[in-house]
């Protein structure tokens, strides 16, 4: 039911085609003129949705991260001490021809839990806050909008706590963090935590995904 809200709610365009292995001269001519923007979305421990959010059609990249804190160049340790201000993230780059961030923002919603304050599940601090960087004015008004008709619907039973936040720099997280599930599928918390919602997420959204995914 929250989907189908969400669908309501969000008025997006449809993905187009996933591109053929061996690339034409049209493709390359879709490449050039590509329209790249970024998204950055806090949706509590970055290894749980970067997974997902690498796997949709017109994603370029998906960098694990920190935003939002006072300490240049942080480090995990440092962030994880809940003294730096940083919200683990996600810094997105995508085609904007072929995926709107309207439709990221509908994966956004439905990936994590948006009504617990500071907390995804086991994960428990500030760095963990549901939140949405936004990069221009547009941005923040189809934020805020969402939030409030979502708030108004009662899809939660809680009150939405994502914070809204302008958007000043990013820190890409350590090596050893970024593509962390492809890169450790049979590591615990990628079979206990991470493996359900990626397959959950590859159920509900299979239009969106890439070819083969």
């Amino acid at each position: 039911m929250l989907k189908a809200f969400i669908i309501s709610v969000l008025s997006f365009a449809g993905l187009t085609a996933a591109a053929q292995n061996k690339t034409t001269k049209k493709e390359q001519h879709n490449m050039t003129n590509a329209r790249l923007d970024t998204a950055t979305f806090g949706t509590g421990c970055f290894w749980c949705t970067e997974a997902i959010f690498q796997q949709l059609e017109g994603v370029k990249s998906v960098t694990s991260g920190y935003s939002g804190g006072t300490v240049a160049n942080p480090t995990y340790e440092e962030v994880c001490s809940k003294n730096t201000g940083h919200a683990e993230c996600l810094n997105i780059v995508y085609d904007s021809s072929k995926i709107s961030f309207d439709e990221l923002l509908e994966i956004f919603w439905q990936v994590h839990d948006p009504t617990t304050l500071n907390r995804q599940g086991a994960d428990v601090g500030p760095q963990y806050r549901s939140v949405i960087f936004y990069h221009n004015e547009e941005q923040k008004a189809k934020a805020e909008h969402y939030k409030t008709e979502l708030d108004k619907s009662g899809a939660w039973d809680k009150p939405i706590v994502t914070t809204l936040e302008k958007f000043n720099v990013f820190y890409p997280a350590e090596a050893y963090h970024q593509n962390y599930y492809n890169n450790h599928p049979n590591q615990g918390y990628c079979q206990i935590v991470i493996r359900p919602k990626v397959e959950k997420f590859q159920k509900v959204f299979k239009a969106k995904l890439k070819k083969g995914n």
